[in-house]
Order: C-alpha cells, then structure tokens, then sequence
C-alpha cells in the first residue's frame, strides 16, 4: 500500500467520525449551548493530546504556531456554521451540505492559484455536485436557514483544507504539534465566546457527558491528527472528495439513531457520490510524497 493510499484511508476514517459528530452534537444541544459545546468539546481534545504529545509542544517553531493559530481561528468560523446549522436542519442534510468543499476546494485553487482539477477528478467532481443537490435541496430548491449556515461551514472548512495542505509540506511545521496548537486556539475562542454571549456550564447528564467526551476525542482530537499527519500524501481536492463520505456516513447515523429516512432520489445522489469517490481512486492525479511519515 503507496503512501498515498494509506493517507487516504485514514482520512476516511476521520471522515467517519466527523459524520457521527452531527448525531452527537444534537444530543448536546439539549444540555448545553452552542459556544460552550464547542469550548468544552475543543479543550478537552487539548488537554488530551497536549498531555499525549507533550514532546512537540517543548519544541514548537514560530512557524508552527503561526499556522496553527491561522487554522484554528479558521475552524472557530467553520463550527459556528456546523453547530447552528444542525439546529436548524436534518441531520442528513447537514451532513450533505457540509461537504460542498469537495466543490469549493478546487473553486479555490483554480480562482487564486490558477490550478485545474485532473481530468478525472473533475469528472468525479462533476458527479459529486449533481449528487449532493440531489440529496439536499428540498422539492421547491430551495434552501433552509440551517442549510445556509452549513453552507459556511463547507466554505471554511475548504480553507481549512487549502491552508493545512500548505502549512503541512513545510519542513519547520510539526504537523502534530500543529494541531495540538490549533485545537488549543479553537477552544479558547469558544470559551471566549462563550463566557460573553453565554452561561458556560458542563454537560447535565451522564448521556451527555458520553456525547461531549465523544466528540472531543474522537472528532476533534484524532481526526484532526489524522487530517493534519497525512494530508501531505495526498492532494487538496482529494481529500476534499474524500470527505463526501461523511454525508453518507451521516444519513446511516441519521437512519438508525434518529429514525430519518430518505427519498429515492436522495439515495440515487448518495450513489452518484459514492461512484464520483470511486471514480478518483482508480487511478488519475499523483500526489508524490513531500517528506518522511510522522
């Protein structure tokens, strides 16, 4: 198995975790606000991986820092967007909305650094956009309130992605203590946040606290060492494709732990999907190792 590939597969395992967050986060809300949510759920994921990966944070750089800070103010935005949007639609279509930065990733790239998608990825890319329109928006195509503020979510979560592939292939970043860095400023501006616009208070219920701790250390903390170890294996708009699993992932949560169902034509989108990821990894765009595993 290539690098590349392996990369790849631990992304999608990320991205599975991410599709359980929406399920988890609507447990959450009924306890707890949308700030303190993410303050608790960020600091935690700090405290965790600051004592698991104590070693890089004694031998920070100013670059790692930098970019941390850069993507952790960038993941405040993108989880304001997520949280609310979930408030205020299915947990489906939050999942599906979400991952329109498989769409907006390459926008990006072609708009500001003049580069085009692989003709084979664009293809995949192609159908992607056809899926998820079929899987979101509603018979009067139009969409919700909570659809909007997913929308911002997926367009700074494309940032997210553009910056971390930049930040990641320099030789002077820690990509581990990167994200350490970059969860710790995610959190403390939600508790900022929180503390101005809320009444912080941790989780009322046994059920709760399982749901918060949930997505601190699995949706925060691993996935986002995951994103930030290998996407320097792979390419921007592949792993922005390869998040279009999380919709998927999402409507089987939504189907089985909150009762959700969807039409025929939301599962011939979902197909479309799944053929468009299929589609880019069978061969296509390379993406040659920049520097040695972490």
């Amino acid at each position: 198995m290539t690098k590349q590939h392996r990369a790849e597969l631990l992304l999608a395992l990320a991205t599975g975790f991410w599709s359980i967050s929406y399920y988890f986060s609507r447990v959450c809300l009924t306890e707890m606000d949308v700030m303190t949510l993410n303050a608790f759920r960020f600091l935690s994921a700090f405290m965790i991986l600051g004592l698991i990966y104590r070693a890089h944070l004694r031998h920070l750089t100013r670059e790692t820092v930098k970019w941390g800070v850069a993507v952790g103010l960038i993941l405040v935005v993108t989880y304001i967007g997520a949280t609310y949007g979930v408030m205020y639609t299915s947990l489906s279509n939050a999942g599906f909305i979400s991952c329109l930065a498989v769409v907006i990733t390459p926008l990006i790239q072609l708009l500001f650094f003049h580069r085009l998608p692989e003709r084979r990825l664009g293809i995949s890319l192609l159908l992607c956009v056809i899926g998820l329109a079929l899987m979101t928006l509603s018979d009067d195509l139009r969409f919700a309130s909570g659809d909007a503020l997913c929308l911002l979510c997926s367009v700074a979560y494309a940032c997210d992605i553009l910056v971390t592939e930049h930040a990641v292939t320099k030789s002077d970043v820690d990509p581990v203590g990167m994200c350490v860095v970059q969860i710790g400023v995610t959190g403390a501006c939600f508790l900022l946040l929180a503390l101005l616009l809320e009444k912080p208070h941790l989780p009322l219920t046994p059920g709760g606290w399982a749901a918060a701790l949930f997505l601190g250390l699995f949706c925060s903390g691993i996935t986002f060492i995951i994103q930030n170890t290998q996407q320097q294996y792979t390419s921007a708009a592949r792993v922005a494709l390869i998040f279009t699993l999380e919709p998927l992932f999402s409507a089987i949560v939504a189907f089985f732990l909150a009762g959700e169902r969807l039409l025929p034509r939301n599962y011939f989108g979902a197909a479309l999907m799944l053929i468009s990821l299929l589609l880019a990894q069978t061969g296509g765009e390379k993406h040659d190792d920049v520097r040695e595993g972490v």
